[in-house]
Protein backbone atom coordinates (compact mmCIF):
# COMPACT_ATOMS: atom_id res chain seq x y z
CA UNK A 1 0.00 0.00 0.00
CA UNK A 2 1.86 3.44 -1.14
CA UNK A 3 1.85 5.91 1.53
CA UNK A 4 -0.36 9.20 1.16
CA UNK A 5 1.35 12.24 1.08
CA UNK A 6 0.53 14.92 3.52
CA UNK A 7 -0.88 17.23 1.08
CA UNK A 8 -3.72 14.46 0.56
CA UNK A 9 -4.23 13.57 3.91
CA UNK A 10 -4.56 17.36 4.68
CA UNK A 11 -7.40 17.69 2.11
CA UNK A 12 -9.10 14.25 2.84
CA UNK A 13 -9.36 15.87 6.19
CA UNK A 14 -11.31 18.72 4.84
CA UNK A 15 -14.68 19.00 4.48
CA UNK A 16 -16.45 18.83 0.75
CA UNK A 17 -18.92 21.50 0.01
CA UNK A 18 -21.33 22.03 -2.99
CA UNK A 19 -23.19 24.78 -4.70
CA UNK A 20 -26.69 25.59 -2.50
CA UNK A 21 -25.12 24.26 0.79
CA UNK A 22 -25.88 25.70 4.07
CA UNK A 23 -22.68 26.17 5.85
CA UNK A 24 -21.79 27.76 9.18
CA UNK A 25 -18.37 29.83 9.68
CA UNK A 26 -16.87 32.34 11.80
CA UNK A 27 -16.09 35.52 10.96
CA UNK A 28 -12.14 36.20 10.76
CA UNK A 29 -12.20 39.43 8.67
CA UNK A 30 -14.82 42.18 8.04
CA UNK A 31 -13.53 44.89 5.11
CA UNK A 32 -15.29 47.36 3.78
CA UNK A 33 -17.02 45.79 0.79
CA UNK A 34 -16.79 42.10 2.25
CA UNK A 35 -16.93 39.49 4.81
CA UNK A 36 -14.97 36.54 5.28
CA UNK A 37 -15.35 33.57 7.18
CA UNK A 38 -13.88 30.44 8.18
CA UNK A 39 -15.82 27.91 6.81
CA UNK A 40 -13.74 24.48 7.97
CA UNK A 41 -13.11 23.91 4.12
CA UNK A 42 -9.64 24.71 2.34
CA UNK A 43 -10.96 27.87 1.17
CA UNK A 44 -12.64 30.83 3.17
CA UNK A 45 -15.63 31.92 2.29
CA UNK A 46 -16.86 35.37 1.00
CA UNK A 47 -19.76 37.32 1.48
CA UNK A 48 -19.85 40.73 0.14
CA UNK A 49 -21.80 43.56 1.09
CA UNK A 50 -24.64 43.28 -1.70
CA UNK A 51 -25.04 39.79 -0.59
CA UNK A 52 -25.16 40.49 3.27
CA UNK A 53 -28.18 43.11 2.91
CA UNK A 54 -29.91 44.87 0.42
CA UNK A 55 -29.44 48.31 2.69
CA UNK A 56 -26.49 49.91 0.58
CA UNK A 57 -26.38 52.48 3.54
CA UNK A 58 -25.10 49.62 6.18
CA UNK A 59 -21.79 49.76 7.09
CA UNK A 60 -20.68 45.71 7.58
CA UNK A 61 -18.28 46.58 10.32
CA UNK A 62 -21.41 47.70 12.82
CA UNK A 63 -23.17 44.90 11.51
CA UNK A 64 -20.43 42.08 11.65
CA UNK A 65 -17.96 41.55 13.87
CA UNK A 66 -14.86 39.06 14.51
CA UNK A 67 -15.18 36.01 16.22
CA UNK A 68 -19.20 35.87 15.39
CA UNK A 69 -20.77 32.51 13.77
CA UNK A 70 -23.08 33.04 11.09
CA UNK A 71 -24.46 30.56 9.04
CA UNK A 72 -24.59 31.31 4.74
CA UNK A 73 -25.28 29.79 1.77
CA UNK A 74 -23.05 28.27 -0.97
CA UNK A 75 -23.33 30.18 -4.29
CA UNK A 76 -20.08 29.25 -5.88
CA UNK A 77 -17.29 26.87 -4.28
CA UNK A 78 -14.80 28.55 -6.59
CA UNK A 79 -14.91 31.84 -7.97
CA UNK A 80 -11.82 31.06 -9.73
CA UNK A 81 -9.47 32.41 -7.25
CA UNK A 82 -10.10 29.47 -5.09
CA UNK A 83 -12.78 31.50 -3.10
CA UNK A 84 -15.93 30.06 -1.96
CA UNK A 85 -18.66 32.80 -1.94
CA UNK A 86 -21.71 32.62 0.06
CA UNK A 87 -24.91 34.66 0.45
CA UNK A 88 -26.32 35.62 3.97
CA UNK A 89 -29.02 37.52 2.30
CA UNK A 90 -30.56 35.01 0.63
CA UNK A 91 -30.78 32.04 3.09
CA UNK A 92 -32.23 34.91 4.90
CA UNK A 93 -34.60 35.36 2.70
CA UNK A 94 -35.47 31.79 2.15
CA UNK A 95 -36.04 31.34 6.06
CA UNK A 96 -38.19 34.78 5.68
CA UNK A 97 -40.42 33.29 3.23
CA UNK A 98 -41.05 30.37 4.90
CA UNK A 99 -41.87 32.38 7.56
CA UNK A 100 -44.21 34.36 5.64
CA UNK A 101 -46.02 31.04 4.18
CA UNK A 102 -46.70 30.33 7.59
CA UNK A 103 -47.83 33.70 9.06
CA UNK A 104 -50.33 33.33 5.41
CA UNK A 105 -51.74 30.24 6.30
CA UNK A 106 -52.65 31.13 10.03
CA UNK A 107 -53.41 35.14 9.37
CA UNK A 108 -50.93 36.36 11.82
CA UNK A 109 -50.40 39.75 12.10
CA UNK A 110 -47.14 40.78 11.50
CA UNK A 111 -45.03 44.15 12.41
CA UNK A 112 -42.15 44.80 10.48
CA UNK A 113 -40.43 48.23 9.93
CA UNK A 114 -41.25 50.11 6.43
CA UNK A 115 -37.65 50.06 4.19
CA UNK A 116 -39.26 51.75 1.02
CA UNK A 117 -41.77 54.02 0.12
CA UNK A 118 -43.08 53.68 -3.51
CA UNK A 119 -45.85 55.52 -5.67
CA UNK A 120 -47.61 52.78 -5.40
CA UNK A 121 -47.07 51.24 -1.84
CA UNK A 122 -45.03 50.11 1.05
CA UNK A 123 -42.33 47.84 0.95
CA UNK A 124 -41.42 45.99 4.03
CA UNK A 125 -39.05 43.21 5.40
CA UNK A 126 -39.55 40.12 7.35
CA UNK A 127 -36.66 38.42 8.27
CA UNK A 128 -35.20 39.44 4.76
CA UNK A 129 -38.18 38.53 3.08
CA UNK A 130 -39.62 41.47 1.04
CA UNK A 131 -43.56 42.15 1.20
CA UNK A 132 -44.84 44.75 -0.75
CA UNK A 133 -48.27 46.66 0.65
CA UNK A 134 -50.01 48.52 -2.26
CA UNK A 135 -51.06 51.96 -1.50
CA UNK A 136 -54.96 50.76 -1.35
CA UNK A 137 -54.54 48.40 1.47
CA UNK A 138 -51.87 50.54 3.53
CA UNK A 139 -54.76 52.31 5.21
CA UNK A 140 -59.01 51.84 5.64
CA UNK A 141 -58.95 55.84 4.00
CA UNK A 142 -57.32 57.29 0.58
CA UNK A 143 -53.72 58.64 1.29
CA UNK A 144 -51.92 60.85 -1.37
CA UNK A 145 -48.76 60.79 0.54
CA UNK A 146 -47.40 57.58 1.90
CA UNK A 147 -43.69 59.07 3.39
CA UNK A 148 -45.37 59.30 6.95
CA UNK A 149 -44.83 56.14 6.94
CA UNK A 150 -41.28 56.09 5.80
CA UNK A 151 -39.36 53.47 8.81
CA UNK A 152 -41.93 53.14 10.90
CA UNK A 153 -43.21 50.22 11.62
CA UNK A 154 -46.88 49.00 10.94
CA UNK A 155 -48.95 45.98 11.36
CA UNK A 156 -50.33 43.90 8.43
CA UNK A 157 -51.34 40.10 7.55
CA UNK A 158 -50.28 38.40 4.33
CA UNK A 159 -53.39 37.97 2.30
CA UNK A 160 -51.21 36.44 -1.37
CA UNK A 161 -48.07 34.39 -1.01
CA UNK A 162 -46.31 33.79 -4.16
CA UNK A 163 -42.83 33.49 -4.04
CA UNK A 164 -41.93 31.75 -7.24
CA UNK A 165 -43.99 34.98 -9.13
CA UNK A 166 -41.82 37.25 -6.28
CA UNK A 167 -45.55 38.04 -5.14
CA UNK A 168 -46.07 38.43 -1.62
CA UNK A 169 -49.03 41.07 -0.63
CA UNK A 170 -49.72 42.63 2.93
CA UNK A 171 -53.10 43.97 3.84
CA UNK A 172 -52.82 47.05 6.73
CA UNK A 173 -56.20 47.84 5.70
CA UNK A 174 -57.80 44.84 6.97
CA UNK A 175 -56.55 45.04 10.26
CA UNK A 176 -57.63 49.35 10.42
CA UNK A 177 -61.07 48.21 9.26
CA UNK A 178 -61.38 45.14 11.85
CA UNK A 179 -60.41 47.32 14.42
CA UNK A 180 -62.69 50.02 13.56
CA UNK A 181 -66.10 47.75 13.27
CA UNK A 182 -65.17 46.53 16.63
CA UNK A 183 -64.73 49.98 18.16
CA UNK A 184 -68.22 50.80 16.70
CA UNK A 185 -69.88 48.00 18.06
CA UNK A 186 -68.19 48.14 21.40
CA UNK A 187 -69.38 52.26 20.93
CA UNK A 188 -72.88 51.48 19.64
CA UNK A 189 -73.97 49.20 23.01
CA UNK A 190 -72.21 52.06 25.01
CA UNK A 191 -74.54 54.67 24.04
CA UNK A 192 -77.94 56.12 23.68
CA UNK A 193 -79.88 59.34 22.46
CA UNK A 194 -79.71 61.87 24.97
CA UNK A 195 -76.26 60.69 26.44
CA UNK A 196 -73.37 63.77 26.24
CA UNK A 197 -70.23 62.55 24.94
CA UNK A 198 -66.99 64.00 23.92
CA UNK A 199 -65.11 63.71 20.56
CA UNK A 200 -62.88 65.17 18.06
CA UNK A 201 -63.47 66.81 14.65
CA UNK A 202 -62.81 64.55 12.07
CA UNK A 203 -64.08 66.32 9.11
CA UNK A 204 -65.85 70.29 8.37
CA UNK A 205 -68.45 70.46 5.55
CA UNK A 206 -70.49 73.16 4.43
CA UNK A 207 -73.36 71.53 6.05
CA UNK A 208 -71.72 70.29 9.20
CA UNK A 209 -69.25 68.79 10.31
CA UNK A 210 -68.00 64.84 11.06
CA UNK A 211 -67.07 63.66 14.90
CA UNK A 212 -65.21 61.28 15.75
CA UNK A 213 -66.41 59.31 18.86
CA UNK A 214 -63.98 56.83 19.16
CA UNK A 215 -65.59 53.71 17.20
CA UNK A 216 -67.67 55.81 14.87
CA UNK A 217 -68.45 59.27 13.10
CA UNK A 218 -71.52 61.41 14.25
CA UNK A 219 -73.06 63.90 12.20
CA UNK A 220 -73.14 67.57 13.50
CA UNK A 221 -75.48 69.18 11.28
CA UNK A 222 -74.95 72.91 10.76
CA UNK A 223 -78.63 73.41 11.69
CA UNK A 224 -78.09 71.72 15.18
CA UNK A 225 -74.86 73.65 15.70
CA UNK A 226 -76.03 76.28 17.48
CA UNK A 227 -79.36 77.61 19.08
CA UNK A 228 -78.46 80.90 16.72
CA UNK A 229 -77.05 81.02 13.24
CA UNK A 230 -74.27 79.28 12.01
CA UNK A 231 -73.24 80.92 8.46
CA UNK A 232 -69.88 78.89 8.13
CA UNK A 233 -68.98 75.45 9.68
CA UNK A 234 -65.66 76.12 8.82
CA UNK A 235 -65.47 79.77 10.69
CA UNK A 236 -66.53 77.41 14.03
CA UNK A 237 -64.66 74.50 13.68
CA UNK A 238 -60.97 73.15 12.91
CA UNK A 239 -60.07 70.00 12.26
CA UNK A 240 -58.77 68.17 15.72
CA UNK A 241 -60.25 70.56 18.30
CA UNK A 242 -62.57 68.19 20.95
CA UNK A 243 -66.07 69.26 21.62
CA UNK A 244 -68.73 67.59 23.65
CA UNK A 245 -71.69 67.27 21.71
CA UNK A 246 -75.38 65.47 22.62
CA UNK A 247 -76.45 62.58 21.05
CA UNK A 248 -79.43 63.36 19.14
CA UNK A 249 -80.50 60.08 17.37
CA UNK A 250 -79.06 56.56 16.50
CA UNK A 251 -80.39 55.04 13.18
CA UNK A 252 -78.51 51.73 12.62
CA UNK A 253 -75.11 53.01 12.26
CA UNK A 254 -75.83 56.48 11.80
CA UNK A 255 -75.45 58.77 14.73
CA UNK A 256 -76.85 62.32 14.36
CA UNK A 257 -75.02 64.89 17.05
CA UNK A 258 -76.31 68.28 18.41
CA UNK A 259 -75.14 71.41 20.37
CA UNK A 260 -78.75 72.38 21.25
CA UNK A 261 -78.68 71.61 24.59
CA UNK A 262 -82.41 71.02 26.20
CA UNK A 263 -80.97 73.01 29.38
CA UNK A 264 -79.63 76.15 27.53
CA UNK A 265 -82.81 76.28 24.78
CA UNK A 266 -83.45 80.37 25.34
CA UNK A 267 -87.49 79.91 25.21
CA UNK A 268 -86.89 78.59 28.77
CA UNK A 269 -86.55 82.05 30.31
CA UNK A 270 -87.93 84.19 26.97
CA UNK A 271 -91.12 84.64 28.60
CA UNK A 272 -89.68 86.78 30.92
CA UNK A 273 -87.48 88.49 28.88
CA UNK A 274 -89.17 89.45 25.68
CA UNK A 275 -93.34 89.96 27.24
CA UNK A 276 -95.72 91.79 25.88
CA UNK A 277 -95.05 95.61 26.70
CA UNK A 278 -90.62 95.27 27.06
CA UNK A 279 -88.65 97.01 24.79
CA UNK A 280 -86.22 95.11 23.13
CA UNK A 281 -83.21 95.08 21.18
CA UNK A 282 -81.85 92.97 18.00
CA UNK A 283 -80.68 92.53 14.61
CA UNK A 284 -82.46 92.47 12.01
CA UNK A 285 -81.68 88.57 10.39
CA UNK A 286 -83.49 88.18 7.12
CA UNK A 287 -86.84 90.40 5.53
CA UNK A 288 -89.55 89.31 3.27
CA UNK A 289 -92.27 91.07 1.81
CA UNK A 290 -94.56 90.74 4.03
CA UNK A 291 -91.98 92.47 7.17
CA UNK A 292 -88.25 91.44 8.70
CA UNK A 293 -87.39 88.51 11.12
CA UNK A 294 -85.36 90.17 14.09
CA UNK A 295 -82.97 87.86 16.44
CA UNK A 296 -83.34 89.14 19.81
CA UNK A 297 -81.41 85.99 21.12
CA UNK A 298 -79.25 83.27 19.42
CA UNK A 299 -82.44 80.88 18.33
CA UNK A 300 -84.96 83.36 19.18
CA UNK A 301 -86.43 85.76 16.04
CA UNK A 302 -89.49 87.90 16.18
CA UNK A 303 -91.36 89.16 13.43
CA UNK A 304 -91.58 92.90 12.72
CA UNK A 305 -94.34 93.40 10.07
CA UNK A 306 -93.70 95.53 7.84
CA UNK A 307 -96.98 97.60 8.68
CA UNK A 308 -95.26 98.27 12.46
CA UNK A 309 -92.16 99.62 11.26
CA UNK A 310 -93.43 103.14 11.25
CA UNK A 311 -96.03 105.13 11.80
CA UNK A 312 -95.21 106.34 8.29
CA UNK A 313 -95.41 104.13 4.93
CA UNK A 314 -93.49 101.32 4.17
CA UNK A 315 -93.69 99.67 1.01
CA UNK A 316 -91.04 96.86 2.15
CA UNK A 317 -88.65 96.31 4.68
CA UNK A 318 -85.84 96.60 2.75
CA UNK A 319 -86.66 100.22 2.01
CA UNK A 320 -85.87 101.28 5.49
CA UNK A 321 -83.94 98.31 7.02
CA UNK A 322 -80.80 96.76 6.21
CA UNK A 323 -79.39 92.82 6.79
CA UNK A 324 -77.61 93.19 9.94
CA UNK A 325 -78.84 96.56 11.37
CA UNK A 326 -79.54 96.99 15.46
CA UNK A 327 -82.80 97.82 16.16
CA UNK A 328 -85.00 98.89 18.92
CA UNK A 329 -88.45 97.49 19.11
CA UNK A 330 -91.68 96.75 21.93
CA UNK A 331 -92.92 93.26 22.28
CA UNK A 332 -96.91 93.37 21.15
CA UNK A 333 -97.36 89.92 21.11
CA UNK A 334 -96.03 86.71 22.82
CA UNK A 335 -96.70 83.19 21.88
CA UNK A 336 -94.18 80.80 23.86
CA UNK A 337 -96.15 77.67 22.61
CA UNK A 338 -95.44 78.22 19.28
CA UNK A 339 -92.20 80.02 19.74
CA UNK A 340 -93.81 83.68 17.95
CA UNK A 341 -93.23 86.82 19.24
CA UNK A 342 -94.01 89.64 17.12
CA UNK A 343 -92.89 93.13 17.25
CA UNK A 344 -93.15 96.97 16.73
CA UNK A 345 -91.12 99.73 16.01
CA UNK A 346 -94.43 102.05 15.48
CA UNK A 347 -95.26 101.68 18.79
CA UNK A 348 -92.23 103.38 19.89
CA UNK A 349 -92.89 106.67 17.87
CA UNK A 350 -93.92 109.82 18.69
CA UNK A 351 -97.54 110.57 17.55
CA UNK A 352 -97.42 112.74 14.37
CA UNK A 353 -98.40 116.42 15.50
CA UNK A 354 -101.40 116.50 13.81
CA UNK A 355 -102.53 113.34 15.55
CA UNK A 356 -101.72 114.60 19.08
CA UNK A 357 -104.22 117.90 18.04
CA UNK A 358 -106.80 115.63 16.89
CA UNK A 359 -106.81 113.48 19.83
CA UNK A 360 -107.28 117.30 22.03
Amino acid sequence: MSELSFEQMLEDSVKTIRNGEIVQGTVIDVKEDEIILNIGYKADGIITKSEYSNDSSLVLADAVHVGDTMEAKVLKVNDGEGQVILTYKRLAAEKGNKRLEAAFESQEVLKAPVTQVLDGGLCVNVEEARVFIPASLVSDTYERDLSKYADQEIEFVITEFNPRRRRIIGNRKQLLLAEKAEKQKELMERIQAGDVVTGVVKNVTDFGAFIDLGGADGLLHISEMSWGRVENPKKVFTVGEEVKVLIKEINGDKIALSLKFPEENPWLTAAEKFAVGNVVEGKVARMTDFGAFVELAPGIDALLHVSQISREHVAKPSDVLTIGQEIQAKVVDFNGEDKKISLSMKALEAPAAEETEDAE
